[in-house]
């Protein structure tokens, strides 16, 4: 027999699973007393709803697979933590098409029992787009890592190719020769990884960064070894306790900045507009508008109106609609940075 509790998660989740189908909150008031959760939600779906009018969208279903990945009991009262895994498939009608958005996201539910009855009282998503890895250490600190990096046994000047494992991975040699970006590989490593991590690199906790690096690396663009972690791009892993990958592979801004700024190697221009892009390039957000940007996403296939359809992690996400609008980290202010990446390398 299922416990209670459970049958109070499964209505949740079977509420949620029509909210981008219909953009009603009303449904999730049966089993959920979270008020802060439950008007992100509202203003969440009518964003959502205003972006599907003006793309002339038509949704058609949403199918979501749960998995309760563990459970914790409050050891003061009737109250249980609940992580819980949603595999969700949004299809949809757009120009005659259909398309299909994947997504894998993580919450952290907290269901409480009130008077006899089990509540859904606290839902806090696990993996938001707004959270970022890290910023740039201090200048001391990052002299004092760029003095114990200089002793690693294997620095080596001369190949920019860093990780062996990496290289025979996907076939590239070591050499300086000019290389075309292709994008097929690229599109194909995104679409195989958007809701996994590669073992061959260290999965971070925020890692939206690390997966378009990622994706650009299996389309061939080579990695500029300097030795400093705040210029290049490139990765090496880890050696015991220090990091070896310069800030532009895993911080979203360093990797926004070395695209925009770079004169070789890896190298972007900047467009104006989304459509002017095409798959294996690459979007940067910043939620606030101040300038700093928070978050990375590849693109990896066009929609019937023209427009990216992308893929990222942190919420793991597959051909979704390029200007997040359905995402909680949106705001107002939130600017985008549209860059189109080198043919030549």
């Amino acid at each position: 027999m299922i416990e209670k509790w459970k049958k109070t998660v499964y209505e949740y989740i079977h509420n949620r699973n029509q909210l981008e189908v219909d953009y009603k909150v009303e449904p999730l008031l049966s089993t959920v007393r979270d008020d802060r959760y439950l008007r992100k939600q509202e203003y969440r779906l009518r964003r959502l709803q205003a972006g599907h009018r003006e793309r002339r969208v038509k949704p058609l279903r949403n199918e979501t697979g749960l998995v309760i990945r563990q459970t914790a009991e409050h050891e003061h009262g009737p109250q249980i933590a609940v992580d819980v895994e949603m595999r969700r498939s949004l299809i949809y009608e757009l120009a005659g098409l259909r398309h299909t958005e994947e997504r894998k996201e993580r919450e952290r539910l907290t269901v409480s029992r009130i008077d006899g009855q089990w509540l859904v009282t606290s839902v806090e998503p696990e993996n938001a787009e707004r959270m970022s890895r890290f910023a740039p250490p201090s200048e001391a600190l990052a002299r004092a890592e760029e003095e114990q990096f200089q002793q690693q046994a294997y620095h080596n000047r001369s190949v920019p190719y860093l990780n062996p494992r990496l290289i025979n991975s996907y076939g590239f040699e070591g050499s300086f020769r000019p290389v075309m970006y292709n994008r097929l590989k690229a599109q194909e490593y995104a679409n195989k990884w958007w809701d996994g991590d590669n073992p061959a690199y260290i999965a971070f906790e925020v890692d939206c960064t690390s997966f378009v690096s990622q994706c650009l690396f299996a389309g061939g663009a080579p990695m500029n070894y300097t030795g400093k972690r705040e210029t290049g791009w490139w990765y090496q892993g880890m050696s015991q306790k220090l990091e070896l990958w310069s800030f532009s592979w895993a911080v979203a801004h360093s990797l926004c900045m070395h695209l925009s700024t770079s004169r070789t190697g890896l190298r972007a221009e900047i467009k104006d507009h989304a459509a002017q892009l095409t798959i294996g390039d690459v979007i940067c957000y910043d939620w606030d508008g101040n300038g700093r940007f928070q978050h990375n996403t590849f693109v990896t296939a066009i929609d019937a109106a023209g427009m990216p359809l992308v893929n990222a992690h942190t919420v793991n996400s597959k051909h979704r609609y390029w200007d997040y609008r359905d995402s909680y980290a949106w705001t107002p202010n939130t600017k985008y940075r549209f860059l189109h990446i080198l043919d030549q390398f």
